[in-house]
């Protein structure tokens, strides 16, 4: 599980900054036989502006945005929690990216997942990783996807457990020499979510670069499964833990599975440590390509 491996890796996380923008209005009205562009009448989003869902904005960058979820003018690149990328004229999700796993696929992988974990969550978790599972050849892909999968499978018991399962590590994770504290109280920062996520830093890292105050609400990451797999994913796709690079990184550039194992838990299982450990994340990676119809690459070991 993911306990102290995290502590000294977040140095350096910062959130994305919000942007300043000017409300544009609507010049001219649509006529009485003319269907209304959302898109052509969306106001210009302004950081720090009430949002309510289903309101639509258009970025900085011209994308256009409908709200999930009221918020405070949170960015709609970094907060894909509250945020969703918009089709112009459908009423529609323009995220027509599809998952390399389906949701049967999904459920072949994970048979005792516990009802939490569900596949709606990791898909819509996916939404603030773009490049996740979406680099590459559509080997690479199924290669990227499977070993991800793997990982938080045998981190969580096969997406069984939610919270870590020694109460007695709980008021442990709470580091009073940040300047921030532990908001939630120091027993609050336990282990949480398929990868374990602990530690009040790293609960204020992985919160700042998704936009959700994770510092002061860490229950989320066991209340939504949306935001409990986006702390996986973000650490799959940010941190590089005890390895050179991410579990991104390595799976799309071709080191290989084992070095997934070391961006996760090097310190522990790689260099002939828990063989065990690492076999059985192996034998689940082998398990899903199988299932994915890819073959597994090389370097499968750390």
């Amino acid at each position: 599980m993911l306990k102290d491996r995290m502590k000294t890796l977040m140095v350096g996380v910062v959130a994305a900054g919000s942007l300043a923008a000017t409300i544009l209005l609507p010049t001219a009205t649509a006529s009485a036989t003319s269907p209304v562009d959302e898109c052509a009448i969306a106001p210009s989003w302004v950081a720090g502006a009430n949002y309510q869902a289903g309101d639509i904005v258009k970025y900085t960058d011209g994308e256009v945005y409908i709200a999930e979820r009221n918020n405070p003018g949170y960015n709609p690149v970094v907060s894909t929690y509250y945020w969703d990328a918009y089709t112009c004229g459908t009423g529609g999700n323009p995220n027509s990216n599809t998952f390399v796993v389906s949701e049967e696929q999904f459920n072949q992988m994970f048979p005792r997942r516990n009802p939490f974990y569900t596949y709606k969550g990791l898909t819509d978790a996916m939404k603030a990783f773009p490049k996740f599972a979406h680099t590459g050849t559509d080997t690479m892909r199924k290669q990227e996807a499977a070993a991800f999968l793997a990982n938080i499978s045998h981190e969580s018991g096969g997406l069984f457990y939610i919270t870590e399962i020694n109460k007695d590590n709980y008021p442990h994770y709470c580091d009073t020499t940040q300047p921030y504290g532990c908001p939630a109280g120091g027993s609050a920062y336990y282990g949480r979510g398929p990868i374990q996520l602990s530690w009040n830093f790293n609960y204020k890292a992985a919160g700042d670069w998704l936009g959700i105050d994770l510092l002061n609400h860490p229950e989320k990451v066991e209340t939504d499964p949306a935001i409990s797999m986006m702390t996986a994913l973000w650490y799959w796709n940010t941190q590089d833990g005890p390895g050179p690079v991410t579990g991104h990184d390595a799976m799309v550039s071709g080191a290989g599975f084992g070095q997934t194992i070391r961006s996760i838990n090097g310190f522990l299982e790689c260099e002939g440590k828990n063989p065990a450990q690492v076999q059985s994340r192996i034998n689940r990676y082998k398990n899903f390509t199988q299932i994915l119809g890819v073959p597994t690459g090389a370097n499968l070991s750390c």
